[in-house]
């Protein structure tokens, strides 16, 4: 398949890694029959700041993942991610967007002026000087606030309580939020409860929405499922976002879909070849969930290690022994709403380290069984969400 330029020809926007990644994570959420949400980007500007303050085979190791050639790249990308995703001036009309960055910096501290330079600069991000040592359980309360805050009270208690330790020395989070309306939106009095069919075989009863008969739809059929695209509402800059559902033609199709995206890490970049129809079934389960990881073992299998050992992420802290510093975890949360208005989204994710001293013939698109999503800029090629609904009832 066709594959956009400017997600192939611009290496800069290279996110192969964590469109990879997600995927992995869904693979294996899909096979416990879970919903799904993560954000690629949100994860992507974690690992690049991680990178700008790592040296020698750990910095290597994250440039290779990262499909990078160099720090200045991806802080670069970083920069341009946080600029699509959250302008200088909110833009009238298009979708309410906002990605910040925090640090967390134990008070017996300081930030290496490198690495401070491009916290505040690249990353935009505020930082702050806090207590680990007597007052762990407190920065977790802090951290947590203003991850709620930036994501307008969707994501609440990104880091688990008792997640800080009084060795800890540095927490990095980011915040991802969307809410955008549809281009055209559903008429709520033709929503209706119809069967939703489950991989186990069971049947439920779900709010599908759906539209006005003569209204069209980007749609497109492609081996073993179809693609729907629908576009959000513009506001009056060049940013254009929508969302796209892709489903099995199969009811237990899902896994052969997820092996196929697997096999291909650019599938979700790619300019699908859509076209206008008008289908004469059209049906979309309305859904609400959250999904939240602990990433670190995860990416330790997909071979990214050193960052998870101390060592080389000297280039943060100001401090003699900065050569023990290294990631302890990387939490990520995220959560989705899709109704009638539209989309709200959002997304978090936080890294601690530690200081350690040791086809079917009639046109339709009948979202009647688990499919896969994403929320994607087209004019950057730029995946904002990636997920999975296998139950639009299951609140995860």
């Amino acid at each position: 398949m066709e594959h956009s330029l400017e997600s192939k020809t611009n290496t800069l926007f290279n996110t192969d890694f964590c469109l990879l990644f997600t995927n992995q994570i869904l693979e294996n959420e899909a096979a416990k029959g879970n919903n799904f949400v993560a954000s690629p980007l949100s994860l992507h500007v974690m690992l690049s700041l991680i990178a700008a303050g790592s040296k020698g085979q750990t910095l290597q190791q994250l440039l290779h993942f990262l499909g990078s050639t160099s720090v200045g790249d991806l802080n670069l990308l970083s920069l341009k991610i946080i600029n699509l995703a959250s302008p200088a001036e909110n833009v009238a009309g298009g979708p309410l967007l906002s990605f910040v960055n925090g640090a967390w910096l134990d008070q017996s501290f300081t930030l290496k002026s490198s690495f401070e330079e491009i916290v505040k600069g690249s990353y935009k991000a505020e930082l702050k000087s806090v207590d680990f040592v007597t007052k762990a359980e407190e920065v977790v309360k802090q951290v947590n606030s203003w991850a709620e805050a930036a994501t307008k009270r969707l994501i609440k208690d990104l880091l688990p309580i008792g997640s800080l330790k009084s060795d800890t020395a540095l927490v990095l989070a980011n915040a991802l939020y969307f809410k955008g309306a549809w281009y055209q939106q559903f008429d709520p009095s033709s929503t209706q409860l119809r069967d939703f069919h489950l991989l186990n075989g069971q049947t439920l009863q779900v709010p599908f929405m759906t539209t006005n008969r003569y209204i069209r739809h980007l749609y497109g059929l492609f081996d073993g499922y179809k693609v729907l695209q629908i576009p959000y509402q513009r506001g009056q800059d060049a940013r254009i976002f929508s969302m796209y559902f892709f489903l099995p033609d199969e009811k237990e199709g899902l896994h052969n879909l997820i092996q196929k995206i697997k096999f291909n890490p650019g599938f979700l970049n790619q300019k699908f070849k859509l076209w206008l129809e008008d289908l004469l079934h059209f049906w979309i389960p309305k859904f609400k969930f959250s999904f939240e990881l602990e990433a670190s073992k995860s990416l330790k299998e997909m071979g990214l290690k050193l960052p998870f050992k101390p060592g080389e992420l000297t280039e943060m802290v100001d401090s003699p022994n900065n050569d023990r510093l290294y990631v302890s975890d990387i939490f990520h949360k995220s959560r989705i709403e899709v109704n009638e208005e539209g989309t709200e989204a959002a997304a978090s994710t936080a890294a601690t380290f530690l200081l350690r001293y040791g086809r079917i013939p009639t046109p339709g698109f009948v979202a009647d069984h688990p499919f896969l999503f994403m929320i994607r800029e087209e004019s950057q090629g730029m995946v904002f969400f990636v997920g999975a609904v296998l139950n639009p009832l299951l609140d995860a």
